[in-house]
């Protein structure tokens, strides 16, 4: 133990300050964290408080509702080659900007919504500006940033997404103690006077400004190096990169584990709820937990994708998802929904950043933006149709038991994507300053 300790603090300042002072790609996980919040926050995990709201207001249907927010992921998905491309192009914190400020200018519009029309356009443009300003812009730098602690990085930088969905009661006291509309505007100032000035902390690679990925060259023998010495891996084109196997393995792999864990946050309040009888209040407390363990997974994730083989930690993760889902489907006691919590909680947070991950391991930072983004067309058809493969198979037999069987095979399925996808040959090719 007090070994464990002396040796805390060099290994603390070997991961965080390299040369003596703060590696500034930690500043930029730090700036990526805040912006993910504040999105999670504001929209992506309040929506269903604002959707209730607008009920009321208007009297329209939650088909109605639901559709518009079914075509933002839609909208999402398809943007993503686009969107790679242009952050691959013009670097991130441009795409970044232009993006927080229609986000910001989506919920002033969002504020004034008297109509349908209003609805649908006010929540093109919120899922336009988050998608230009969120995740996958920001995944962008990172990979560049980072090669040893790249796991831990992407792993930290989520953290603030799953803090967002913690704090999403502070924007239902706002809901209402101001109503909808005031609401709306308070997060549009929020997102441009505070995700504004973030995303300007990110810039492309280390090398604009003398630095090179994890502030620091280490030799074989973990001796420092200068970094004129610096060799970047050669990096595949998307073209390249569509044509390896991998690609398409770790593609599908991410859909399919994607289709289980939106699933879950669909549907899983239905079914303790009608399916096991339980009450919406304990129904609410499971879920919480499993978020919690999600978020303890981020940390975990972070450390064991930096240390071990990320393709075996998500065949790993994709069989606990298997097991969770199994538990909770079948569930005749509480021991069986912590089981659930646990397996199925642990695996989303520990797979989630190793997605980005294995990805920039396999095909390198210079293209990522532009992989990631045509790889995101596959993962958005599980994101988008488990929700609603699992809402008819209930409407056809009144329980989701059939439903979530299948969805625990599939993510068995996944596992197998993800052992298949080995990586693909790179070479060393050329050195830069």
């Amino acid at each position: 133990m007090l070994e464990a300790l002396r040796t805390f603090k060099p290994r603390m300042n070997a991961l965080f300050r390299p040369r003596g002072k703060i590696f500034y790609g930690w500043w930029i996980v730090a700036a990526c964290s805040g912006v993910q919040w504040l999105a999670a926050m504001t929209w992506m995990h309040s929506y269903g408080a604002y959707a209730v709201m607008l009920q009321e207001d208007f009297g329209w249907s939650m088909s109605v509702l639901s559709l518009a927010f079914a075509l933002t992921r839609l909208e999402s998905g398809l943007l993503g080659p686009l969107q790679g491309w242009l952050v691959d192009k013009f670097g991130p914190r441009i795409i970044l900007t232009i993006g927080t400020l229609i986000f910001g200018l989506g919920f002033f519009l969002f504020s004034q919504v008297n109509s349908i029309a209003t609805y649908f356009l006010a929540f093109i443009l919120i899922a336009l500006g988050s998608s230009l300003g969120g995740f996958a812009t920001l995944m962008v730098s990172l990979v560049n940033w980072f090669d040893r602690h790249r796991a831990k990085a992407v792993a930290w930088s989520q953290i603030g997404f799953s803090v967002g969905g913690l704090s999403v009661p502070l924007v239902i006291l706002g809901l209402e103690a101001w109503g909808w509309r005031t609401m709306a505007i308070v997060s549009g100032c929020m997102v441009l006077f505070i995700a504004g000035p973030l995303v300007q902390l990110v810039r492309h690679r280390p090398q604009e400004i003398g630095e090179v990925p994890d502030g620091i060259l280490l030799s074989e023998d973990g001796e420092a190096r200068h970094h004129d010495e610096y060799q970047e891996a050669e990096s595949f084109t998307w073209q390249q990169a569509v044509r390896a196997p991998s690609f398409w393995l770790i593609s599908a792999g991410h859909g399919l584990s994607l289709l289980t864990v939106s699933s879950m946050l669909a549907h899983l309040i239905p079914h303790l709820t009608r399916g096991l009888d339980y009450s919406t209040l304990f129904a609410g407390v499971v879920f919480s937990f499993m978020t919690g363990m999600q978020l303890i997974g981020l940390f975990l994730g972070g450390y064991l994708g930096d240390r071990f083989d990320k393709r075996i930690i998500c065949v790993i993760c994709m069989i606990g998802h298997f097991v969770g889902l199994l538990a909770v489907t079948y569930a005749t006691n509480y021991w069986w929904l912590a089981v659930f919590v646990v397996f199925h909680g642990l695996g989303w947070g520990i797979r989630g950043p190793l997605m980005v991950a294995l990805r920039a391991d396999y095909f390198g930072p210079k293209s990522f933006g532009t992989i990631m983004g045509i790889s995101s067309l596959i993962v958005m058809i599980g994101m988008t149709t488990g929700p609603i493969f699992c809402g008819v198979l209930f409407d056809l037999y009144g329980n989701y038991e059939l439903a979530f069987t299948i969805m625990a095979f599939i993510s068995l399925t996944g596992s197998i994507c993800f052992y298949l996808a080995r990586p693909p040959q790179r070479t060393v090719t050329h050195s830069a300053a």
